[in-house]
Protein backbone atom coordinates (compact mmCIF):
# COMPACT_ATOMS: atom_id res chain seq x y z
CA UNK A 1 0.00 0.00 0.00
CA UNK A 2 2.92 2.39 0.78
CA UNK A 3 4.62 1.40 -2.08
CA UNK A 4 1.39 2.11 -4.37
CA UNK A 5 1.29 5.55 -2.40
CA UNK A 6 4.52 6.62 -3.54
CA UNK A 7 4.01 6.24 -6.51
CA UNK A 8 1.74 7.95 -7.16
CA UNK A 9 3.16 10.68 -5.63
CA UNK A 10 6.12 10.46 -7.96
CA UNK A 11 3.78 10.08 -10.66
CA UNK A 12 2.03 13.30 -9.20
CA UNK A 13 5.48 15.51 -8.82
CA UNK A 14 6.73 14.14 -12.86
CA UNK A 15 3.09 15.84 -13.70
CA UNK A 16 3.32 18.76 -12.39
CA UNK A 17 6.90 19.26 -13.36
CA UNK A 18 6.14 18.39 -16.75
CA UNK A 19 2.94 20.83 -16.87
CA UNK A 20 5.21 23.62 -15.25
CA UNK A 21 8.18 23.30 -17.85
CA UNK A 22 5.88 23.18 -20.79
CA UNK A 23 4.21 26.57 -19.44
CA UNK A 24 7.00 27.98 -19.00
CA UNK A 25 9.07 26.18 -21.78
CA UNK A 26 11.52 29.36 -22.56
CA UNK A 27 14.75 28.39 -21.32
CA UNK A 28 16.53 31.14 -18.94
CA UNK A 29 19.82 32.73 -19.07
CA UNK A 30 22.09 35.30 -17.03
CA UNK A 31 24.40 37.51 -18.23
CA UNK A 32 27.52 39.04 -16.11
CA UNK A 33 29.83 41.37 -15.70
CA UNK A 34 32.36 42.48 -13.12
CA UNK A 35 34.18 45.95 -13.57
CA UNK A 36 36.08 47.62 -10.69
CA UNK A 37 34.83 45.32 -7.70
CA UNK A 38 31.07 46.24 -8.69
CA UNK A 39 28.54 43.31 -10.49
CA UNK A 40 26.01 43.67 -12.76
CA UNK A 41 23.74 41.24 -14.10
CA UNK A 42 20.56 39.99 -16.17
CA UNK A 43 18.59 36.95 -15.66
CA UNK A 44 15.82 37.29 -18.66
CA UNK A 45 13.27 34.15 -20.61
CA UNK A 46 14.84 33.92 -24.35
CA UNK A 47 11.63 32.99 -27.08
CA UNK A 48 12.73 31.90 -30.72
CA UNK A 49 11.96 33.24 -33.47
CA UNK A 50 10.04 29.92 -34.32
CA UNK A 51 9.78 31.16 -38.30
CA UNK A 52 8.73 34.49 -37.49
CA UNK A 53 10.53 38.25 -37.72
CA UNK A 54 10.26 40.98 -34.87
CA UNK A 55 8.71 42.80 -37.23
CA UNK A 56 5.93 40.62 -37.45
CA UNK A 57 6.03 40.15 -33.06
CA UNK A 58 5.91 43.72 -32.84
CA UNK A 59 3.79 44.75 -34.76
CA UNK A 60 1.19 44.15 -32.29
CA UNK A 61 2.92 46.53 -29.88
CA UNK A 62 2.84 49.84 -32.10
CA UNK A 63 3.97 52.97 -30.90
CA UNK A 64 4.13 53.07 -27.24
CA UNK A 65 4.37 49.53 -26.91
CA UNK A 66 6.13 47.70 -24.11
CA UNK A 67 8.09 44.40 -24.70
CA UNK A 68 9.35 42.65 -21.70
CA UNK A 69 12.88 41.66 -23.12
CA UNK A 70 12.31 38.02 -22.46
CA UNK A 71 9.63 35.40 -21.79
CA UNK A 72 7.73 34.66 -18.76
CA UNK A 73 9.08 36.14 -16.05
CA UNK A 74 10.16 39.75 -15.91
CA UNK A 75 13.87 40.40 -17.05
CA UNK A 76 16.05 41.31 -13.67
CA UNK A 77 18.41 43.26 -13.68
CA UNK A 78 20.56 43.50 -10.53
CA UNK A 79 23.81 46.09 -9.80
CA UNK A 80 25.73 46.18 -6.60
CA UNK A 81 26.98 49.97 -7.81
CA UNK A 82 25.16 53.30 -8.56
CA UNK A 83 25.40 53.22 -12.12
CA UNK A 84 24.84 56.54 -14.64
CA UNK A 85 23.24 55.71 -18.27
CA UNK A 86 23.85 58.34 -21.11
CA UNK A 87 20.28 60.15 -22.05
CA UNK A 88 20.49 61.40 -25.63
CA UNK A 89 22.56 63.77 -25.52
CA UNK A 90 20.42 65.36 -22.52
CA UNK A 91 23.04 64.55 -19.83
CA UNK A 92 22.88 61.32 -17.67
CA UNK A 93 20.21 59.53 -16.00
CA UNK A 94 20.94 57.52 -12.34
CA UNK A 95 20.40 54.06 -11.49
CA UNK A 96 21.34 53.19 -8.00
CA UNK A 97 22.53 49.86 -6.85
CA UNK A 98 19.73 47.22 -6.78
CA UNK A 99 17.24 45.23 -8.24
CA UNK A 100 14.93 46.29 -11.04
CA UNK A 101 12.90 44.81 -13.76
CA UNK A 102 14.10 45.74 -17.20
CA UNK A 103 11.17 46.67 -20.12
CA UNK A 104 11.32 48.33 -23.79
CA UNK A 105 9.11 50.93 -24.84
CA UNK A 106 8.91 51.32 -28.84
CA UNK A 107 8.57 54.93 -30.00
CA UNK A 108 8.23 56.46 -32.91
CA UNK A 109 10.19 55.75 -36.11
CA UNK A 110 11.38 52.74 -34.85
CA UNK A 111 12.99 53.75 -31.44
CA UNK A 112 13.64 52.15 -28.14
CA UNK A 113 13.90 53.54 -24.88
CA UNK A 114 14.98 50.91 -21.96
CA UNK A 115 13.25 51.29 -19.09
CA UNK A 116 14.34 50.23 -15.10
CA UNK A 117 11.22 49.56 -13.37
CA UNK A 118 11.34 49.40 -9.36
CA UNK A 119 9.47 46.26 -9.00
CA UNK A 120 10.74 42.66 -9.72
CA UNK A 121 10.05 39.23 -10.10
CA UNK A 122 6.54 39.93 -11.42
CA UNK A 123 5.22 38.38 -14.31
CA UNK A 124 6.42 39.53 -17.57
CA UNK A 125 2.59 40.64 -18.56
CA UNK A 126 2.25 42.18 -15.50
CA UNK A 127 3.94 46.21 -16.49
CA UNK A 128 2.80 48.77 -13.60
CA UNK A 129 4.53 52.28 -15.11
CA UNK A 130 3.37 53.77 -11.67
CA UNK A 131 7.12 52.10 -10.39
CA UNK A 132 9.36 53.14 -13.77
CA UNK A 133 12.49 54.68 -12.27
CA UNK A 134 14.47 56.10 -15.18
CA UNK A 135 14.21 55.62 -19.07
CA UNK A 136 17.31 55.57 -20.91
CA UNK A 137 17.24 55.61 -25.22
CA UNK A 138 18.48 52.38 -26.55
CA UNK A 139 20.69 53.05 -29.92
CA UNK A 140 20.08 50.77 -33.12
CA UNK A 141 23.05 49.02 -34.42
CA UNK A 142 23.93 46.55 -37.25
CA UNK A 143 21.59 44.25 -37.43
CA UNK A 144 23.92 40.87 -38.98
CA UNK A 145 22.88 37.86 -38.87
CA UNK A 146 19.88 36.71 -37.30
CA UNK A 147 19.46 35.98 -33.94
CA UNK A 148 16.82 33.07 -32.77
CA UNK A 149 16.46 33.46 -29.24
CA UNK A 150 16.52 36.55 -27.50
CA UNK A 151 19.65 37.32 -26.04
CA UNK A 152 21.19 39.66 -23.96
CA UNK A 153 24.83 40.57 -23.43
CA UNK A 154 26.60 42.88 -20.67
CA UNK A 155 30.02 43.62 -21.59
CA UNK A 156 32.73 46.08 -20.25
CA UNK A 157 33.19 49.23 -22.03
CA UNK A 158 35.39 52.26 -21.16
CA UNK A 159 34.80 52.33 -17.19
CA UNK A 160 31.18 50.55 -17.33
CA UNK A 161 29.71 48.68 -19.30
CA UNK A 162 27.40 48.14 -22.33
CA UNK A 163 24.50 46.33 -22.33
CA UNK A 164 23.33 44.89 -25.56
CA UNK A 165 19.93 42.88 -27.01
CA UNK A 166 19.77 41.03 -29.82
CA UNK A 167 16.63 39.59 -31.59
CA UNK A 168 16.48 38.49 -35.06
CA UNK A 169 17.90 41.70 -36.89
CA UNK A 170 17.27 43.80 -34.01
CA UNK A 171 20.37 45.14 -31.76
CA UNK A 172 19.70 47.56 -29.32
CA UNK A 173 22.57 48.95 -26.56
CA UNK A 174 23.18 51.63 -23.87
CA UNK A 175 26.29 51.93 -22.28
CA UNK A 176 27.00 53.10 -18.35
CA UNK A 177 29.71 53.85 -16.41
CA UNK A 178 30.21 53.19 -12.32
CA UNK A 179 28.98 56.40 -10.26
Amino acid sequence: MIRAINVVLCSAVLLISTVTLLAHGNERAKAMLSVNGAEVSVEYGRPALKGRTVQQLFAQLGTGGIWRLGADQSTTFVTTADLSFQNGGQGSVSVPKGEYSLWARRGAHGGWVLLFNTQSGQHGTRYNAEHDLVAVPLRRGPSGETVELVTIDVSESGQGGELTIRWGKLSLSTTFKLD
